[in-house]
This record gives structure tokens, sequence and C-alpha cells, in this order.
């Protein structure tokens, strides 16, 4: 059984969009804003050190959600062959969602702080968090309809786009928070605007 047949999965769906609703209301109630305190919503934010990053619906760090999707389903191929892809679904969505709640608790934030290159950083707005959750299933669902091959392919492009270009990624951010390494920190702030030399 695919995961598009209709009855059974009907169920995920709206398991999928529990998890969506769960995450806005959860921010909201924890006074994280509805959208960037900028007035106005964005599609793209192209620099990880403008204050709207985190804020729209997209910016570099969306390529991690997508990688997280799509790692999902890799590893499930890689190490569970025998899972379903509606088991997998439900880890897509569980872990997804509790990234997005865990992420703007004190602890995790103030991790993220500790870190140059997020100083400054209080959470994402509603709706940033919750399209980094819908980027992350976006995710998923190629990587299930691409060949493993492929998804490893489409992971690494992914992540080195976003290390060479903006200076973090999935690999990074994690590195960073669990073990900060001063010389990826000063790589990574050769591109803040504020340290460049004039």
């Amino acid at each position: 059984m695919t995961i598009f047949s209709a009855n059974l999965n009907m169920w995920l769906y709206a398991f999928a969009v529990l998890g969506a609703a769960l995450i806005g209301i959860t921010l909201l109630q924890w006074g994280q804003p509805l959208i960037c305190t900028c007035g106005y919503v964005k599609f793209w934010v192209g620099s990880v050190f403008s204050s709207g990053n985190s804020q729209h619906i997209a910016d570099w760090y969306t390529l991690s959600h997508i990688v997280h999707g799509m790692l999902i389903v890799l590893l499930g191929r890689l190490f569970f062959p025998t899972w379903s892809i509606q088991s997998l679904l439900v880890i897509a969505v569980v872990t997804g969602v509790a990234w997005e709640i865990i992420e703007h608790t004190d602890w995790v934030l103030n991790k993220f702080r500790a870190a140059t290159l997020y100083q400054g950083y209080f959470g994402d707005s509603v709706l940033n968090a919750v399209f980094d959750y819908l980027w992350m299933l976006a995710g998923f669902f190629l990587a299930h309809a691409i060949p493993t091959a492929l998804i490893a392919v489409v992971i690494l492009c992914l992540e080195l786009t976003a290390a060479i270009v903006a200076r973090d990624c999935l690999t990074l951010t994690t590195l960073m928070v669990i073990y900060p390494l001063d010389s990826v920190e000063q790589w990574q702030q050769e591109l803040n605007p504020i340290t460049i030399p004039k």
C-alpha cells in the first residue's frame, strides 16, 4: 500500500495537519509573534544575519528542515526496510512537531545563543515554525518519490549549498550547539555585515 492510498492515510494526513496546528497554538501560547514583528510577510530571507531570518516563510534554514524530512526516509530505507512509509510518516510528524516546540524552550534557545551566529535569536515566528514543519514534510514526500541513492545526493547538495553560501546547515548547526568550534565560528562570522571590515 502506498502513502497515497485513501482510507488509512486520511488519518495520517489529519495527524500531519494536527501537528501544524499544535505547533502554531503552542508557540502562540508561549508568546512567539504570529508573523515577523516587522509587520509584513516575505517568502525568502537570504541572509542568516538578517533580523528577518527565521521570521518569514523560507530562509537558508529551510534547507535543513527539508533535509530532516529526507533523512527519515533515507534512514528508514537503510536500517528499517520492513517499516511502512506510513510508519515513517508518523515519525516525521512526531519529530517535526517535537523539534519546533523543543526549539523554543529556554534551554534550547540559550544553547543557540551561546554560539555567536545565533546571538540575539529569540525564536521563530509562528508562521516560520509552521512552514519549517511543512518544509520538513515536503522533504519527506520528495524522498519517498525518488530512489535511495538520489536521496543521499540531494541531501549532500542541500547541505553543501547551505554551508557554502550561508555558512550554516543542519550539520554545522548541530555541531555548533553540541560542540562549538572557534574555527567554525570565525569562518561563519566572515559573512556577518557587522564584522566585515569597511
